[in-house]
């Protein structure tokens, strides 16, 4: 008789100063159901964060030891890109979402995103912020209008016709981003990765809606015009040059 053992997500959680938000995230990914009895593995990369961010994480686990809670920390800040290599290549679940710290996504959206590798459709969910009729937060008009162009100066290049390049939720079949080497170190992250996995053969690449929670910079945003131009180096050096 054979026996199907459920599925494993692994939840990459890049950190850097999050002590304000870090346990309730963590609270919230543990709270979910995921869809097909799937099982988490939790894995918090602490970037050399100066506040208690370590403290926080600690505490959670002494408090939530039935919980499967992976702690990684730098002993110098790398940047997100770095945290998530660090998490990726720590994964051990069938699949690998990246979940951001700072509450701007809601795990409760992880089946959304799984629903179309558990049905066998696809190896790489991308969660869009721009589709779907699910509540988003209004706040910068020029954020939006260049995440809209590095995602259409992406799609150019990749030939996909992705709605939101540089959302944080991708969620990938385990096998396929660790298959890949990833170099960038801050933000570029995202347009390397959607390079990457555009240049596999036959991979099949979904998009579904999601909602969106952003944050100002007074809340704790980092992200800056500097990493827009960056991103659109990554677009360029990863599509043609790698």
């Amino acid at each position: 008789m054979l026996i199907l053992m459920p599925h494993t997500l692994s939840v990459i959680v890049p950190a850097y100063n999050e002590e304000n938000t870090i346990q309730r995230i963590l609270q919230k990914i543990g709270e979910v159901e995921l869809m097909g009895g799937t099982q988490k593995e939790i894995i918090v990369v602490n970037d050399c964060s100066a506040d208690n961010t370590e403290r926080r994480v600690r505490e959670f686990q002494e408090q939530h030891p039935e919980m499967n809670i992976v702690y990684k920390k730098h002993e110098v800040n790398k940047g997100k890109g770095a945290a998530l290599r660090t998490g990726i290549q720590s994964a051990t679940g069938d699949f690998v979402i990246v979940q951001d710290a700072d509450l701007e996504y809601d795990p409760n959206e992880f089946n959304i995103l799984m629903k179309p590798i558990l049905d066998g459709f696809a190896d790489v969910v991308y969660g869009s912020r721009f589709m779907g009729g699910r509540p988003h937060r209004i706040l910068f008009f020029w954020h939006t209008i260049g995440n809209k162009m590095l995602t259409f100066a992406s799609n150019m290049f990749t030939n996909l016709n992705l709605t939101d390049m540089e959302t944080c939720y991708k969620m990938f079949r385990r096998e396929i981003i660790q298959g890949i080497t990833l170099k960038e170190n801050r933000f570029g992250f995202e347009p390397e990765v959607t390079a990457k996995i555009a240049k596999i053969p036959k991979v099949r690449i979904y998009e579904v809606g999601i909602s969106y929670y952003g944050r100002t910079y007074e809340e704790g945003k980092k992200i800056g015009m500097k990493d827009a131009f960056r991103a659109l180096y990554c677009i360029i050096r990863y599509n043609l040059f790698s």
